[in-house]
């Protein structure tokens, strides 16, 4: 772990040191059923929009919502506070651009599984526990129990399992940058770095759906849900969390996504589990639930409010 990536040391701010742990990990749960759900949406505007315009359509609604709740305008920046927020919107960006692009070739639970690369090995280069390791092999041998072991699964999409993998990369950079970001200005980074992502994308959705199309009313509505659902809401409950969680559990703790997205698709969709589905929900819960305790022994960050 890098000396940019240090937690920094305890400090005595006001309500960052007196909240429960379970608050956090509340709402970074929240924040996975709020996303997984956003994401089922979105994926039905793509017959339409493709994955550019709707990772553009999901990114523009999102930040609009977001500077309307928490205004970013009031950041005091300075030239040297403009670089990590670039590269925490730069992140977002390349991960919802890359997640979606991967969506339109592979299924979901196999994308969102294929991105978990990306903040499980950030566990694990940051781990400096023993007992870490052991929640993080759970965790890894739960998501390797979601994936299908058929043999169809061998024809999945070379190009889209190396989106899925891009995102992970860029999933890792977000939790860096948004560590650090956090710190500094709070949520209301949160949607500063979202326009900073909007605008980065919004160009190639235009570009690739056209205006005509990307602005339609009936498209706009759904947008707004689906920015609602997968951005402003997520990102501002998982800024909460980064603020006040290890960035080790909070690798660990995400790892519960795919489990999430198929108990939402099961209420939602009516989709059915198998046994062995269910063994890796209960797999990575016990890593949920394993690390959360080992944070309870951890320093956790004190950062400004």
């Amino acid at each position: 772990m890098s000396p940019d990536t240090a937690l920094p040391p305890a400090g005595t701010v006001q309500g960052a040191a007196t909240l429960p742990l379970f608050v956090p990990v509340a709402a970074l749960f929240a924040a996975m059923v709020s996303v997984t759900t956003g994401a089922s949406i979105a994926k039905t505007l793509f017959p339409v929009t493709g994955a550019e315009g709707t990772t553009a359509l999901r990114l523009t609604t999102a930040a609009i919502l977001l500077t309307l709740l928490l205004r970013p305008w009031r950041l005091r920046l300075t030239r040297g506070s403009w670089r990590p927020l670039l590269a925490y919107g730069g992140a977002m960006a390349g991960m919802n651009f890359l997640f979606y692009l991967s969506l339109q070739t592979i299924p979901v639970g196999i994308a969102i599984a294929v991105e978990f690369t990306g903040p499980l090995g950030l566990a694990l280069l940051s781990s400096r526990r023993k007992a870490d390791f052991l929640w993080i092999g759970l965790a890894v041998a739960g998501l390797a129990l979601l994936l299908p072991l058929e043999p169809a699964a061998a024809q999945l999409d070379p190009h889209g399992i190396a989106c899925a993998l891009g995102a992970g990369v860029f999933w890792a950079l977000y939790i860096l940058a948004a560590k650090k970001v956090g710190g500094a200005h709070g949520t209301q980074a949160t949607a500063a770095g979202t326009l900073i992502a909007a605008c980065l994308v919004l160009p190639v959705g235009i570009a690739h759906t056209g205006a005509a199309t990307l602005f339609q009313p009936a498209i706009l509505v759904s947008a707004v849900m689906v920015g609602a659902l997968s951005s402003a809401l997520p990102y501002t409950l998982e800024m909460f969390a980064l603020r006040r969680l290890p960035a080790q559990t909070f690798g660990t703790l995400t790892s519960a996504e795919p489990a999430v997205g198929a108990l939402m698709a099961l209420l939602l969709l009516g989709e059915a589990l198998s046994p062995l589905h269910w063994l890796a929900i209960a797999t990575i819960m016990v890593a949920s639930i394993g690390a959360t305790l080992s944070a309870r022994r951890q320093t956790p960050p004190v950062l400004p409010e």
